[in-house]
């Protein structure tokens, strides 16, 4: 039996995950600052990035160093926000949404991704239509659902989905109310194991066998493109994707 990775070769594989992550939540926090100013006070897609980026371990004076390239105050790079639709075996849509300096870099990328795994890069809203934008405040297995259920009432959440399969709960908003109820429901004592504004679709399409791990295969490749910031797709995908 051969060795596995060593402990180096793991840690290098490791640090550069994380690297990808870091420069992935950098350029949303850039982009979100040149959008919306450098205050997170006055700025919810701020806030949002910076707390991604500090759950992620991110140091504060990488964040700001982030904002003050994007306001201006340092010198730095401008990305440009894309978004590509298109369609992955079986017909699952595919909603993939990129910071880029280099327009061409990114879509030659992208088309070959879904070409390489049997799928179609198609035009602008070709799928999109078929997703909605909302926040999500997702809570673990065992939960307590009664009183995530009150304070998300209080809090002035969409609804509440409690999933029978695994007793996760997760609590909707509306994208410009997610910061308000997130603030509320932490200050209950509820902090969410994840919160974040993202696309969810309005029906799900099931694949199985190999056309389901070929669709796994695209969207991994999608999501570790350097220019590809979030992945999003209506696919229902069994044990055996994964297989």
């Amino acid at each position: 039996m051969g060795r596995g990775p060593s402990i180096e070769a793991r840690k290098n594989a490791s640090d550069a995950k994380r690297g990808k992550i870091f420069t992935k939540i950098i350029r949303e926090i850039g982009v979100a600052a040149r959008a919306g100013g450098g205050d997170p006070g006055n700025n919810p897609r701020l806030r949002a990035a910076m707390d991604k980026g500090l759950a992620s371990n991110m140091s504060k004076d990488v964040i700001e160093r982030a904002i003050k390239k994007a306001t201006g105050e340092l010198e730095g790079v401008e990305y440009e926000e894309i978004r590509y639709e298109g369609y992955a075996p079986g017909g699952v849509a595919v909603i993939v949404d990129c910071l880029t300096d280099n327009k061409v870099r990114t879509v030659a990328d992208v088309r070959h991704a879904f070409g390489k795994f049997g799928g179609n890069l198609g035009t602008d809203g070709s799928v999109a239509f078929m997703f909605k934008k909302l926040g999500v405040l997702s809570y673990a297995p065992g939960s307590d659902e009664d009183a995530i259920t009150e304070a998300a009432i209080e809090a002035g959440a969409d609804d509440v989905v409690a999933y029978p399969d695994d007793g996760s709960i997760d609590v909707l908003t509306a994208p410009d109310t997610f910061a308000g109820v997130a603030a509320a429901m932490e200050a209950a004592g509820l902090k969410p194991d994840l919160a974040e504004v993202t696309y969810r679709a309005d029906n799900d399409i099931a694949v199985s066998g190999e056309t389901a791990q070929q669709v796994v295969k695209l969207l991994n490749w999608l999501e570790d493109l350097d220019d590809v910031q979030n992945v999003y797709s209506n696919a229902d995908l069994g044990e055996d994707a994964y297989a």
